[in-house]
C-alpha cells in the first residue's frame, strides 16, 4: 500500500486512475507478478501481490517512480508524490489472504466512493468487480482467490460475494493496514 504525501490525492480523475492501472498491468505482466486484490482510493492504493522472479521492491519502484513522473508532468507539479516508501505485509496463509482480499476490496465502500455492494460489483477501480466478472482486467489473477471458495467459478463468485458482504459491518482491521510485524491466525510472523 502507498499513499500521497501529506495524504494528498494521487488520483485526481479517471484518466489518472486508468493510467495507473495500465502501467500496473504492464509491469505485472512483464515481471510475472500475480495480483489477487487491489483498490484505488483518491489519496492511496492497496495491492495484494505475489512476486515471481522479480522482487517486490523492483516492481514497486517501477510502478511508483513511473507513475509519479507521469503524474507530475500531467498536473504541472514538482516534488514527491508518495509519502515515504510503500508499506508491505507478508501473507503466508490462505485464510489471511482471504481477509486481505476482503479488506482491500471493501476500501471503496468504506471510503464512500460507492454507496453499496451492488455498486461495488461494477466499480472499475477495485479488483472486486474483476472477481465478480463485471470488470475486465486480464492482469488480475482471479483463479487463485475463487478456487479458495469453490471449484466452480459461478458458485465461487456467489460464496465470495457473501464473504465480502459479511465484512461490511466489521470494524477497521488495524492488523491489515499498518505494515510492520503482524501475526497471522496460525501464528506465523508476518511483516
Amino acid at each position: 500500500m502507498s499513499g500521497g504525501i501529506d495524504r494528498q490525492k494521487i488520483f485526481e480523475n479517471d484518466e489518472d486512475r486508468d493510467h495507473f492501472l495500465s502501467r500496473l498491468g504492464i509491469i505485472l505482466t512483464e515481471t510475472k507478478t500475480d495480483c489477487y486484490a487491489w483498490a484505488l482510493i483518491p489519496n492511496h492504493f492497496h495491492l495484494l501481490l505475489r512476486t515471481g522472479n522479480v522482487s517486490i521492491s523492483t516492481t514497486m519502484r517501477r510502478l511508483l517512480t513511473g507513475y509519479a513522473l507521469w503524474y507530475n508532468r500531467r498536473h504541472h507539479r514538482y516534488g514527491h508524490l508518495f509519502q515515504n516508501r510503500y508499506k508491505s505485509i507478508l501473507c503466508q496463509e490462505d485464510a489471511y489472504l482471504l481477509e486481505l482480499v476482503r479488506y482491500i476490496h471493501l476500501n471503496p465502500l468504506r471510503a464512500g466512493l460507492v454507496p453499496d455492494l451492488k455498486t461495488l460489483d461494477n466499480h472499475p477501480y477495485s479488483g472486486h468487480g474483476v472477481l465478480m466478472a463485471k470488470v475486465n482486467r486480464d492482469w488480475q489473477n482471479t483463479d487463485k482467490v475463487l478456487e479458495l471458495f469453490s471449484e466452480k467459478s459461478g458458485t465461487a463468485r456467489q460464496i465470495y460475494r457473501r464473504f465480502v458482504n459479511k465484512g461490511i459491518d466489521q470494524e477497521k482491521r488495524t492488523d491489515l493496514t499498518g505494515g510492520g510485524l503482524v501475526r497471522s491466525v496460525g501464528g506465523d510472523g508476518l511483516r
